[in-house]
């Protein structure tokens, strides 16, 4: 793929196709097993995969901070044809040997300690004896499900998406006839869906992998120059998509509590169908931004502003396009999402509406506030991206969720969302406007290389 001079047009519509492809089946890994285990165990089945959603965040968050992180400043210094292939590759393998450092904590940390993890995340009785049916297969593969992001990342920006998509795809098509067949024909309830989620991550990292030995592979192991240094520019690019992810965790365990404390299991199994239809929305944001983030990067390498625009340009259109959607969806179908992810019972049916209509105004600005935390990552402004992660995904966020039920009511939790999203929309679109006028022409190219954090 020719980022510096190929059509912008062509380039970000087919790398939405394939980015959108992969973080849509991402997410059918969570969002399919929540409506088979919805369905075959009810409103608790449903209220056991909201409490074990935090896991998903913790550790895909973790792939992300070392995917993005170096694949950001890989297509950077692709973009400077004055630079070597060997130094981009630094960052490929620090990010590999960060990403197994991060896979083998994980793994460490949920194997030993899921039992006071799930309550923590506020499982209790029955809920806790299905999440941790759900969690045990999952145990032993742990890993696989970091390196999907992980290398994911790598290969968009090595020029090959397709095959990053038919990696996660596969895992995914697996995983949905996997679950049918466990959950139901073997009877296995909410164990046969974390058995076929895990044997479908497996399948996806197959896949990916064969990248490596195709002729378009140009990712090497090499020796990093300056590995402690390298390391934290990868850490401190990728904080704010890391941050993202793992943020939703923090907050879907304090929604878990509060909602246990405030509003009872039912409405914590209907928290659990948007959480799953949230992860939805968040896929598309994050399509667009990893549709985006190689071509903004190695442009802005090559100090391109005018093709930076131009991708942003169709970048905001695509964020536009999916919050509207969205939040129609919401709107006009909200029983229906419920029927989709369990067998609910008349109370559910009663108290959906009105939860998943005001929760789901959020998703109107959720797509672009995601979006921009790719783009100040590619046009190197740490600090916009660390405010836009710290204040949707924990400080306003976090505030709102223990304030709202507690000063004006229990169900005024679900409008905590929705303001979090619009004031951090005030402060992303002053940001994108600022900083896009500061970009370069060809003739600026040296100027903008020396803010990139080291890279110059």
């Amino acid at each position: 793929m020719d980022f510096l001079n190929g059509n912008i047009k062509t380039l970000y519509f087919k790398y939405l196709a394939a980015a959108f492809g992969s973080a849509l089946i991402t997410s059918i890994y969570s969002i399919v097993d929540m409506a088979m285990v919805g369905q075959y165990h009810g409103p608790e089945g449903a209220a056991a995969l909201a409490v074990v959603a935090p896991v998903w965040n913790i550790i895909y968050s973790l792939g992300l901070l070392m995917g993005i992180g170096g694949s950001v400043l890989f297509g950077t210094i692709r973009g400077k044809e004055e630079q070597g292939v060997k130094r981009s590759n630094e960052y490929f393998t620090l990010s590999i040997a960060g990403a197994v450092v991060l896979a083998l904590a994980a793994w460490i940390l949920i194997a030993c300690f899921d039992r006071p993890l799930l309550i923590f995340f506020g499982a209790e009785g029955h809920t806790l004896t299905l999440a941790r049916e759900y969690v045990l297969p999952i145990k032993f593969v742990i890993p696989c499900f970091l390196f999907t992001q992980t290398l994911a990342a790598w290969l968009r920006n090595d020029g090959n998406p397709g095959r990053a998509t038919a990696g996660v795809l596969s895992g995914g098509i697996f995983n949905i006839f996997g679950d049918y067949f466990f959950v139901f024909v073997c009877d296995m309830g909410a164990f046969g869906a974390g058995l076929a989620t895990a044997i479908g991550t497996v399948i996806s990292i197959l896949v990916m992998a064969s990248h490596f030995l195709s002729k378009k592979n140009t990712l090497r192991l090499v020796r990093p120059s300056r590995p402690v240094r390298q390391m934290k520019d990868i850490c401190v690019t990728g904080f704010s998509t890391f941050f993202i992810d793992i943020a939703m965790g923090i907050l879907t365990i304090l929604f878990n509590r509060q909602i246990m404390t405030y509003l009872g299991t039912s409405a914590l199994s209907v928290y659990g169908v948007i959480v799953n239809v949230s992860t939805f929305v968040q896929c598309c944001a994050y399509s667009v931004g990893q549709a985006s983030q190689p071509i903004f990067s190695t442009n802005f390498g090559a100090g391109k502003g005018e093709r930076i625009r131009e991708t942003l340009k169709y970048a905001l259109g695509t964020t536009t396009f999916f919050g509207i959607f969205w939040v129609l969806l919401c709107m006009a179908i909200p029983n229906q999402f419920i029927r989709i992810f369990m067998n609910p019972t008349e109370e559910v049916l009663r108290i959906a509406p009105g939860i998943i209509r005001c929760y789901g105004l959020s998703f109107l600005l959720l797509p672009l506030n995601i979006f921009s935390t790719y783009y100040f990552q590619a046009v190197m402004k740490p600090q916009a991206t660390f405010v836009v992660s710290i204040s949707r995904g924990l400080v306003i966020s976090g505030i709102l969720i223990l304030l709202l039920p507690a000063t004006a009511g229990a169900d005024s939790i679900w409008l905590a969302m929705p303001f979090t999203e619009l004031v951090t929309a005030v402060y992303v679109v002053s940001m994108i406007v600022r900083y896009t006028r500061r970009l370069p022409g060809q003739g600026k190219r040296k100027e903008v290389l020396k803010e990139a954090q080291g890279l110059s």
